[in-house]
């Protein structure tokens, strides 16, 4: 994950304009806002990214984690939010010296696809720990492996052309293929899981699973699962 990290914490050109950006982060927020089932909800957005839209999630909430692991971003989470008495931003290495069972819901959104399996088995003990008696894991944007990068393109120019930028997408895509992001995809890949796999995933970590019938953001040809933890005798 750690070339991941190292990208995203460069200057980048993952979305194609301001307003692909913009409108990226406006539909994960209120995408994570519908699974909020109260006001005084604890929430936890785990490799949350840029999160511009995160100060309407803390109005659905009463606290909000920003886990981050790029230092740079998080900095700029910082700065950003720094007003906003409902947010506190965290490393991932934070979390582990959070308390224990305090958290209502956790998301982790199009970020699985960037951690070795290890990572994500490590990243959902976390998470695990973490969750309220009933609380609930989030955890979107799963890539398939029959779905290939051509599905991705498609689902990128029907939001482009729904909301107005399909030009600027267009170009997108062509810095796309000669960036550093195409360069480091192809060298260090994306995980992918079919539903099957993800919930054996899910279960072998001590949660149980179902998958959601619509994927958070823009693309339907990704997944969404929602995970409680299992019942067991320790529990």
């Amino acid at each position: 994950m750690d070339d991941w990290i190292d990208y995203y914490d460069s200057t980048h050109t993952i979305y194609a304009s301001k307003l692909h950006r913009d409108l990226h982060f406006q539909i994960v927020a209120r995408d994570i806002i519908g699974y909020i089932s109260s006001t005084d909800a604890v929430v936890l957005d785990y490799a949350c990214g840029e999160a511009l839209s995160a100060g309407r999630v803390a109005e659905a909430c009463g606290k909000l984690y920003l886990a981050e692991p790029a230092p740079g971003v998080r900095g700029r989470l910082i700065a950003r939010y720094a007003p906003n008495t409902k947010i506190r931003v965290r490393s991932l290495d934070d979390l582990r010296n959070m308390e224990e069972r305090s958290v209502d819901l956790a998301v982790m959104n199009s970020v699985a696809q960037y951690m070795t399996p290890a990572e994500l088995d490590a990243a959902f003990a976390v998470i695990r720990r973490l969750l309220k008696p009933g609380g609930r894991l989030v955890l979107g944007d799963i890539l398939r492996p029959e779905v290939g990068m051509i599905r991705d393109v498609v689902a990128l120019l029907r939001f482009a052309a729904t909301h107005g930028f399909l030009k600027d997408a267009l170009i997108g895509l062509i810095s796309t293929a000669l960036s550093d992001y195409r360069q480091l995809r192809s060298r260090v890949g994306l995980r992918r899981y079919s539903e099957t796999g993800m919930m054996a995933k899910l279960a072998a970590a001590g949660f149980t699973a179902s998958r959601a019938h619509f994927n958070i953001g823009h693309n339907p040809w990704r997944m969404t699962f929602v995970a409680r933890q299992a019942l067991s005798p320790a529990n």
